[in-house]
């Protein structure tokens, strides 16, 4: 039987139908294509249109209009650039024709160079922290009306302080999070960078509401992913615990803008993301 991680990878994987040309579909929830869906989706076409050796190093890409799940969605790669060591994708997802998102890929040659990276940050081991799926599980059953009980679980998420999205306390704009797969993702490093783009968009923007008396579930807040950049500096497996470390330097003019960065177990910094995110206060 296969896993809900599986299950996943079915969404995340598009079918190519054409050299560039590439079909998404979406799971039924939730009511609007989540942008973690849509850009992994992006990365897998780009991924596929350049050859083996080549892999992704950044990704930059906009948010143009909400998904809608019932529909596919076409993947257009525009092979801009093709270097000795540098390829270059522009991805346009489509839905009805009309332009969902779009990106930009840069694919890189593996190659060795000059290194240093930031501290990972002191915390608690993924072992002895409850899981998203623990705990939405735990509060479905004290409120089932409230909460919603969880029906699949391919992704692990442990935070470190877990925030009270139904009664969110102002706090420091930092957010920690151990995450992964929950299966074996194989040794193919695009398979494990398609996953982590998956990811890498969960928290960064309630990460911005943290300063403030919301969370995403709060109905005073318009919350989307407005852009979203990603870089990857290493290689890494995304079915073994990366701590995701979220901090947002800045909200204004109903943005909020985040950052993160994803360390394994042994403090190697892997990834790093950036995202604006719309904040925007609903008039009462």
């Amino acid at each position: 039987m296969a896993s809900d991680l599986d299950k996943l990878l079915v969404f995340l994987e598009v079918e190519r139908i054409d050299t560039y040309l590439f079909i998404g579909k979406s799971p039924k929830r939730p009511s609007r294509v989540f942008g973690g869906q849509v850009a992994a989706q992006a990365l897998n076409a780009a991924s596929r249109s350049v050859d083996d050796d080549r892999f992704a190093h950044s990704m930059h890409a906009y948010f143009l209009r909400p998904g809608d799940p019932s529909k596919q969605i076409v993947y257009e790669v525009d092979p801009i650039r093709d270097g000795k060591s540098f390829n270059t994708r522009r991805v346009v997802a489509k839905q009805d024709g009309v332009a969902i998102f779009n990106t930009a890929v840069s694919f890189q040659v593996q190659e060795e160079g000059l290194t240093h990276q930031s501290t990972a940050p002191e915390v608690e081991g993924p072992e002895e922290l409850e899981s998203d799926y623990e705990y939405w599980l735990r509060m479905s059953e004290k409120d089932p009306e409230k909460y919603p009980a969880p029906t699949i679980n391919p992704i692990e998420r442990r935070p470190i302080d877990r925030r009270d999205v139904l009664d969110p306390d102002p706090r420091e704009p930092i957010q920690n999070v151990w995450v992964r797969g929950r299966g074996d993702l194989g040794d193919d490093l695009k398979r494990h960078q398609t996953l982590l783009a998956f990811m890498s968009d969960f928290a960064l923007l309630s990460t911005a509401l943290y300063p403030h008396p919301y969370s995403g579930w709060s109905n005073e807040i318009q919350g989307a992913s407005l852009d979203h950049a990603l870089w990857f500096h290493r290689p890494f497996r995304a079915d073994e615990y990366l701590l995701y470390c979220m901090d947002s330097p800045s909200a204004a003019a109903g943005r909020g803008f985040s950052r993160g960065s994803f360390y394994t177990r042994d403090g190697v910094l892997v990834a790093s993301t950036a995202q604006e995110s719309l904040i925007r206060l609903r008039e009462s």
